[in-house]
This record gives C-alpha cells, sequence and structure tokens, in this order.
C-alpha cells in the first residue's frame, strides 16, 4: 500500500508518496480496489497490509502518520467485508549513522513507540491489535562493514581540492553517486600525527562521478600504499556492486576476537569470464 507519506530523506529512496512506482493508492482508492479483488479469489489468502514509505530515515513521524492511515484501512476493510486482518507490516527505513551528523533512533525506543501507536489506533476503531513487523535491514547490517580500501595516487589541485585515489570505487559502492551519500573515512593502516586536510576519495573508474566520499579530513601525509577504512558499509554495497569497467568485486571477510575468517572470496578473471560462449 502506497500511504501517501512524503519521509525526510533522499528523493531517490522515498517509496510512500503518491508519485511512487511502488504500491497501491490508499488516496485513490487502488488499495481498497485490489483487497476487494483478493477477497474474491479462492486461491488467494489476503492475510494482512503492508507499507514502506522510504529509506535512510530518522525521523520517526513518517512512520507514526504510516501506521494511522494503515490501521484506518484496516478499519475500512472490516466495515466493507466484515475482515479482520491479522498482520499489519510497516516496513523498514530506520537510518543509521554514516557520519556524525546523523542521528538514528533507537531501534528498541522505536519498537516500543510504534507499538504504543498502532495499539492506541486500534482502540480506536475497535479493532484487535495485529501482528506487527517491521523491516530494519539497513539498520541490522550497515553498522557491521568497514571497507579497506589502498591508497594509489594523490592528487593536490592547489587552491581547488585533493584527489585520493583508491583500488576500488562506484563498481563496489554506487550510493555516493547515485544519491550523493555521504561518509566517514579514516586512515585505517598506521596511526599519524600530521594534521588533516579535506580530500575527495575517488575511485579508479573512467567516470568522473566515480567517488566514495567528498570532503573528507584525512591525515595531509595520506601516501599510496595507506589504507583507508570507510565504517557503515555493510548495506547496500555488496549488494549493488557490480562488474562495471569489468572489475572483479573484493571479498567479504568476517573479523571476531582477532580471528578473520573468509566469507565471500575474490572474484577472479576466470569468474568474469565464466559466461562466455565460446564457438563450437
Amino acid at each position: 500500500v502506497t500511504p501517501g507519506v512524503e519521509a525526510h530523506t533522499h528523493e531517490y529512496v522515498m517509496t510512500g508518496q503518491e508519485d511512487q512506482k511502488f504500491g497501491f493508492s490508499l488516496a485513490s482508492g487502488a488499495a481498497a480496489e485490489v483487497v476487494r479483488r483478493a477477497l474474491t479469489l479462492p486461491s488467494l489468502e489476503l492475510v494482512g497490509l503492508h507499507c514502506h514509505i522510504g529509506s535512510q530515515i530518522f525521523d520517526v513521524h513518517g512512520f507514526t502518520l504510516a501506521a494511522h492511515r494503515m490501521v484506518g484501512l484496516m478499519a475500512e476493510i472490516r466495515a466493507e467485508h466484515d475482515v479482520v486482518l491479522p498482520e499489519l507490516d510497516l516496513g523498514g527505513g530506520q537510518g543509521i549513522a554514516y557520519t556524525s551528523a546523523d542521528t538514528p533512533m533507537d531501534l528498541y525506543d522505536y519498537a516500543a513507540g510504534l507499538r504504543l501507536v498502532v495499539e492506541k489506533v486500534c482502540a480506536e476503531f475497535g479493532l484487535p491489535m495485529p501482528r506487527l513487523a517491521v523491516e530494519p535491514g539497513r539498520a541490522i547490517s550497515g553498522p557491521t562493514t568497514v571497507t579497506l580500501y589502498e591508497v594509489g595516487t594523490v592528487k593536490e589541485l592547489p587552491g581547488l581540492r585533493t584527489y585520493v585515489s583508491i583500488d576500488g570505487g562506484m563498481s563496489d559502492n554506487i550510493r555516493t553517486a547515485l544519491y550523493d551519500a555521504r561518509y566517514t573515512v579514516v586512515l585505517a593502516s598506521r596511526s599519524s600525527t600530521a594534521q588533516p586536510s579535506n580530500v575527495t576519495l575517488c575511485g579508479k573508474h573512467c567516470e568522473s562521478g566515480d567517488i566514495v566520499a567528498h570532503d573528507v579530513p584525512l591525515p595531509a601525509d595520506l601516501a599510496p600504499g595507506d589504507l583507508v577504512a570507510v565504517p557503515a558499509s555493510g548495506a547496500y554495497h555488496r549488494s549493488m556492486a557490480s562488474n562495471y569497467n569489468h572489475v572483479p568485486r573484493p571479498p567479504v571477510v568476517a573479523v571476531k576476537d582477532g580471528v578473520a575468517r573468509l566469507l565471500v572470496r575474490r572474484e577472479t578473471e576466470q569468474d568474469l569470464l565464466a559466461l562466455d560462449v565460446a564457438d563450437e
């Protein structure tokens, strides 16, 4: 269901407003109509409603507004069809901290508060409390992962900016190019007492837009061979990675208590050629 809620996030990851490819509109009556059709089909069992208002959201207001509207639709379904739906899925979208400016909500407080909202609105409509579900995928997986890059070159443009090239880029992290995403970057392979200097971390692909991080402070003595780390890269990085420019995807390594274990091996040239069909 499209509940007509405009979440405060990047327009490319807003999914609950009316001008949207996802869902059946609540305002237009499309959602009510598809419920009518579903209830006439013996091959389908309608067990609940689902909505999703967007991604990387820090303001709880959009979620509570969606909850009000979805419970209202459940009440309309009961009034018209004498059917009480047992499940309500209010989707995901809970944001995480990519930089110090991000203020993610506490998931336990969010869950408890959202449940209270749904209980209150259900009581107003005389509905039983449904089985309530949310989908905090990014909030679970995002903070768990750090991406490591090796510095290739440092290009200083006096009066403009300093570019630091790395051995990855938009093939393993497309979010900056797509959403102008912002990241924190740190020097990982050594300590440094050099003063920080703002740099642009750029990838190795043949695109001017191949940027991983804009204007991030890194030590002024950063040099080729150094390793830099980009935290909070566990969501929408590997899953959105590609072989752009025929670049193999990097490995995934799990680390716990000082012990590393390979989860996904690095791709090879043979992997890239594996789907080619040779002449018989």
